[in-house]
């Protein structure tokens, strides 16, 4: 008999985790090692367990998705990452898989398409839902590559400071705070603070 594929399950809402939990308890191949509502318990575990794929929800109140496949592809390259999420968004979509995960399914998902995927990325291939396969086709939205420290002046700004109050706060001249905003404004493709901050937070960067 093949060895089995150790998965966990990462998500806030127990409704949720139990229906996974489900789905995989009826699969031969597939071994639901642990489930988990908060990313950072999960991140915990597997300093101690090894595991082959985990499914990580994207808006969880304490770490969310974009912050923990971050520690993932850095701490755990090894483990596969499939992103479950109820967000139907090419954009959201397409950050997750910029920033690693192997695949993106809505939980609406069906047990078939579920087990299908977990196989399918152990394998090496990339598998998005059905529903969104088009649409991110058609999308040319590009994600922007976000530093971690324009990430945190993009909060900065998203709270109304200026360029003089986000220097004092991260101990930096004004003239490289003003140096992150442009870069910033560049690689969303705006021209101005306030469309940098709308198109962030449609981006979930915010």
């Amino acid at each position: 008999m093949a060895e089995q594929i150790k998965v966990i399950v990462v998500d806030d809402h127990p409704l949720v985790l139990r229906g996974f939990e489900y789905i995989l308890a009826g699969a031969d191949d597939i071994q639901l090692k642990q489930s988990f509502e908060d990313a950072r318990e999960a991140l915990s575990y597997l300093d101690k367990t090894a595991v082959d794929v985990v499914l990580l929800d994207i808006n969880m109140p304490e770490m969310d998705g974009f912050d923990a496949i971050q520690i993932l592809q850095k701490q755990y390259p090894q483990v596969q990452v499939i992103a479950i999420s109820n967000l139907n968004e090419a954009s959201v979509a397409s950050r997750m898989l910029q920033n690693g995960a192997s695949g993106y399914l809505l939980k609406n998902v069906s047990s078939e398409e579920l087990i299908d995927a977990i196989k399918a990325v152990c394998c090496g291939e990339k598998i998005v839902a059905h529903e969104m396969q088009e649409m991110l086709k058609q999308s040319d939205q590009t994600v922007p590559i976000v530093t971690r420290r324009e990430q945190e002046i993009l909060l900065l700004l998203a709270k109304g400071l200026t360029t003089g109050n986000i220097a004092e706060n991260m101990f930096i001249s004004p003239l490289t705070v003003e140096s992150h905003r442009r870069n910033l404004l560049q690689k969303f493709k705006v021209n101005n603070v306030a469309s940098l901050i709308h198109k962030a937070t449609e981006m979930r960067f915010i």
